[in-house]
């Protein structure tokens, strides 16, 4: 059985029914898959972290003893209580994804341990999936539960709901801001608001407005870097050599600009593919985490490059990675020529 809707996963999810053994969550957010599965343990499990009621395994493990998933499945507990058997699912084997599809469907029919609970954590598992045919077929004892990306809404009320466990808060307009500002993974979204809230003052009670929110994303040590993988990829030579010098002033390294060249790069590449699926140019830069106040020359960009071409520029960075973290290397000379490398193909697309 899938559940797809958000109030029906967040209802299986806070109470569980007994009668069901098995729940297979994926995705590729991997970070909401992970939160998901934990918040499940918690709630199926009297002790999720006692290794004598809990079982975790890999695909590893499976592949290298192809009976243990169902003997961990059939075993009882030895403190009393509900058994979990956890799977984590990190590459995309057949082999691993088969074996893990008969164990949840013999599962699921009750033909193992009724009072374990078989809990999957697994990517981007595709329609060819077994597993996700196993999970999402069941007529009961098991569910499906996708994770997607979360819209600009789910990301405004994780923000808020995390920055009130610090009695910190945003205006709506600086809220909005805010969340024009993060990436869609969930993790590093967290990890962005943590920060924030470390900058309010824990505990402080301030509401942020727009103007406090600017200061913030003024004084964060990589906006040299922003801004010279923003010039770079839009034809500005000489501002992206000059925001790479003042960042390396600013103490940042060749490795530091040669990622934040690549994150530009990967901001790029995913607005072009949700582009290419049929979604509008701008919503699919904001899906891309572009910041509100660069969309303007970020969408000149996208207009520009191509898929193709950033292909041909994914190589490059990745060398001057590796060159940056060799012991000795001119990490910031490394870093300066890949920019005015990727400056100069621009200016060629007409930037």
């Amino acid at each position: 059985m899938i559940l797809g809707k958000r109030p029906e996963i967040e209802r299986f999810l806070s109470n569980p029914p007994a009668d069901v053994r098995a729940a297979l969550i994926y995705g590729r957010d991997r970070a909401v898959v992970r939160e998901r599965a934990d918040g499940l343990a918690g709630k199926v499990a009297v002790r999720p972290d006692d290794p004598f009621d809990v079982a975790l395994l890999t695909e590893t493990d499976i592949d290298g003893d192809p009976a243990r998933l169902e003997d961990e499945l059939a075993a009882l507990s030895m403190m009393g209580g509900r058994r979990l058997v956890r799977l984590k699912l990190t590459g995309d084997k057949a082999s691993a994804d088969r074996k893990a599809a008969e164990a949840l469907k013999a599962h699921a029919e009750g033909k193992l341990n009724p009072d374990a609970f078989f809990l999957i954590e697994g990517g981007a598992l595709g329609r060819d999936s077994a597993l996700r045919k196993a999970a999402e077929g069941a007529k009961a004892g098991a569910v499906a539960i996708p994770c997607y990306e979360d819209e600009p809404g789910d990301v405004a009320r994780l923000v808020r709901e995390n920055l009130a466990r610090d009695k910190v808060g945003l205006t709506s307009d600086a809220l909005d801001m805010f969340v024009a500002r993060l990436p869609r993974e969930r993790g590093v979204a967290r990890q962005e608001i943590e920060r924030l809230a470390l900058y309010l003052g824990p505990g402080s009670g301030v509401t942020a407005g727009p103007g406090d929110l600017e200061a913030y994303l003024g004084v964060e040590p990589e906006a040299s870097l922003s801004d010279a993988a923003q010039d770079a990829f839009g034809g500005r030579l000489g501002a992206a050599q000059a925001a790479l010098r003042r960042a390396a002033a600013e103490g940042e390294g060749g490795p530091a600009a040669v990622r934040a060249i690549g994150l530009h790069l990967g901001r790029l590449r995913r607005t072009l593919t949700l582009a290419k699926s049929g979604a509008g140019l701008a919503e699919a830069a904001k899906a891309s985490g572009v910041f509100w106040k660069s969309e303007r020359e970020f969408l000149r960009q996208a207009r520009a490059w191509t898929l193709e071409q950033l292909d041909v520029v994914q190589p490059e960075v990745l060398a001057a990675d590796k060159a940056c973290k060799t012991a000795g290397s001119p990490d910031n000379l490394i870093a300066e020529r890949l920019a005015l490398t990727i400056a100069g193909r621009a200016r060629r697309l007409g930037l």
